[in-house]
């Protein structure tokens, strides 16, 4: 059986930029067009990831850079750009749907008007920072302990006003309650449950319950390290990341988030986006086909923005 699959994010976009590689068929690529179909992939977010060690003159370009990819490379022929989440009706069969998000608004620097920009190429979701601490929010990494700024409040508000996700991943614990209280339409795209693995990327059971309460989804990541610790995992390792969530309450919620393409370290079997269907094929020994559709993509699709 194969069952399609939304994945919230995968990082081809930035090593297509790094290693001038091709959308169609690179085996450098984890997300590729063959890959995609492969996995029988209806729709893969494609992030725009920016190095925060860049000039801000740098991080400008290397995002237009990867619009520019994004444009010229994954859209055309079979990918078609979802720029607003009604475009997921529109979908035909053997289209595949491609959508930017943003890992952190570094690129911005403080000025509104770059969301604006943004918005109009299609960005349907964003994280105000990764690690680091930026002019909108403090990462993971932070020191200052400032949470979410003005700036970042203000970022927030068009999201809110658009119907644009507001993505928790990356954020410091404080950044993360500020956006549970201002974000109308919260996501983490890409983490586990810190109750199974300890690491500093994954949510918390109060976090957890704090995006049930907010009809979040919360898409579970490929990475071993935040999986179990290491530099390994399997299928099942993951599994147990989802049954904790389930547990809680949030089975409704959960999502895929692979993070292909970003991650030095994969789950066996699991190393491309190719191989989604043998997570499928997983799950399927554990849940029903509806709860496994569910998790594939039906989760996803039933809480998009309205």
């Amino acid at each position: 059986m194969s069952i399609p699959i939304i994945d919230l994010h995968c990082d081809a976009l930035l090593r297509m930029q790094d290693h001038r590689l091709r959308f169609l068929d690179s085996p450098k690529l984890d997300v590729n067009l063959e890959r995609l179909r492969t996995g029988h992939v209806m729709a893969q977010a494609f992030a725009i990831y920016i190095y925060p060690n860049f000039s801000l003159e740098e991080k400008r370009a290397s995002a237009l850079k990867q619009i520019a990819y994004f444009q010229n490379e994954v859209l055309g022929g079979q990918v078609v750009q979802i720029k607003q989440w009604a475009d997921f009706e529109k979908l035909q069969p053997e289209q595949i749907g491609a959508f930017l998000t943003i890992e952190g608004v570094d690129f911005f620097g403080g000025d509104l008007s770059f969301w604006h920009e943004f918005y109009a190429l299609g960005v349907l979701s964003i994280g105000l920072t990764w690690n680091n601490p930026n002019e909108a929010a403090d990462g993971l990494h932070s020191t200052l302990k400032r949470g979410v700024t003005s700036f970042g409040k203000d970022i927030i508000a068009l999201n809110n006003q658009h119907k644009i996700f507001t993505d928790v991943a990356h954020l410091s614990e404080q950044s993360f309650w500020d956006v549970i209280e201002h974000a109308d339409y919260v996501i983490s795209s890409h983490s586990n449950a810190a109750a199974v693995c300890p690491h500093e990327r994954n949510l918390t059971d109060a976090q957890i319950r704090a995006m049930i309460a907010k009809n979040a989804p919360i898409h579970v990541v490929y990475f071993p390290e935040f999986i179990n610790g290491t530099k390994r995992a399997m299928m099942s390792d993951l599994i147990r990341h989802i049954e904790h969530i389930c547990a809680l309450g949030g089975k409704h919620l959960v999502g895929f988030g692979s993070d292909f393409d970003g991650i030095n370290a994969k789950i066996s079997s699991l190393e491309h986006a190719g191989m989604h269907q043998n997570l499928v094929n997983e799950l399927l020994k554990y849940y029903s086909e509806a709860d496994v559709r569910g998790f594939a993509y039906a989760n996803f699709l039933k809480h998009l923005p309205r």
